[in-house]
């Protein structure tokens, strides 16, 4: 894989907010879903899912700066100071070391070598008996941690996270899975399907993290529990009054609009907002006045009139 930094596009002195911001920018424009017909949206949406795993934690990036990890997050093995003793690659990536005595006694292949074992080691090796009272040694490597969570972004329709759902997610080693997704997910909350992450022999398997985030919808915006719209009116609903139907996550329900309502008016429905502890939110109805297409010498030719004959100044307190 390419290095993380380049894969989101960020310098390495970026901070954790132009890091973030860079991948849910790359993140929704490369999304499988939004790029059906493109055979490579998946591969690359699960590089930027690596990168943003190891760059988006903090733990995480100082070890992939320090070279501890690849860009895989996978640990790399340094090896031993001044070329120590090697062995076979073993799973996860890691060598496997095994050493065994030829005797019992002091000496060359007895305890001597032990005690060499140990100061190379510091005593992290766990010695067996062997063929011909020979003692064989393993390193142990149970202080050096595998981290086997997968995290992987998901985006779901404002209407999934209220009511929830079952929704298919990619993995990045191309495999899919059918996520049930709870009522009342917010932004950026995760969902961990326990065992569903990567595996190594001799490691429990890891977990999937899927992150989720909210697509934006057509109508609304979401701040917090509450739903805000701007709704439409003509001009004679503005001055006359009248009823004007409101969309909302359940059924449109009818809104009053008062006579010489001036666009900017805001109105609350109680309830209507998204589902939140103790109760739900409530949606804020904005009026924005709307005048009709093209030009209309009536229309004009009234304006005119009531310019002359009506006159009032709206920005009299500007200055």
């Amino acid at each position: 894989m390419r290095d993380p930094y380049e894969v989101l596009g960020v310098p390495r002195s970026a901070n954790a907010a132009a890091i973030k911001s860079a991948y849910r920018k790359l993140a929704k424009k490369h999304h499988p879903d939004s790029n059906k017909n493109d055979p490579k949206a998946a591969e690359r949406f699960a590089e930027l899912n690596t990168a943003n795993e190891i760059l988006g934690d903090e733990d995480k990036r100082k070890q992939f700066d320090r070279g501890e990890i690849d860009a895989d997050g996978k640990p790399r093995f340094q090896g031993f100071p001044g070329g120590g003793p090697r062995g076979r690659a073993g799973p996860g990536g890691f060598e496997s070391h095994t050493f065994r005595g030829g005797g019992a006694g002091p000496g060359p292949g007895g305890g001597a070598f032990e005690d060499i074992l140990n100061s190379m080691f510091g005593g992290g090796q766990r010695p067996r008996p062997g063929a011909g009272g020979g003692a064989q040694f393993e390193f142990d490597t149970g202080g050096i941690g595998l981290d086997l969570d997968v995290t992987v972004a998901m985006t779901v329709s404002l209407e999934e996270a209220v009511k929830g759902g079952e929704k298919r997610v990619r993995l990045p080693n191309g495999k899919e899975l059918n996520v049930k997704i709870p009522a009342g997910v917010t932004e950026g909350q995760q969902i961990r399907l326990r065992g569903q992450g990567e595996s190594a022999q001799g490691h429990p398997p890891g977990d999937l993290l899927i992150t989720i985030g909210i697509a934006p919808h057509p109508f609304f915006k979401i701040e917090g529990a509450d739903l805000r719209i701007d709704m439409p009116v003509t001009l004679y609903e503005a001055v006359l009054g009248g009823k004007v139907r409101v969309p909302t996550l359940g059924n449109a329900v009818e809104l009053s609009v008062p006579q010489n309502t001036s666009s900017g008016r805001t109105f609350r429905l109680k309830g209507k907002g998204l589902p939140k502890a103790g109760g739900t939110g409530d949606l804020f109805v904005t009026v924005r006045i709307m005048l009709p297409d093209g030009n209309d010498a009536e229309l004009e030719a009234l304006m005119e009139k009531w310019r002359d004959q009506h006159p009032y100044n709206p920005r009299s307190g500007f200055g």
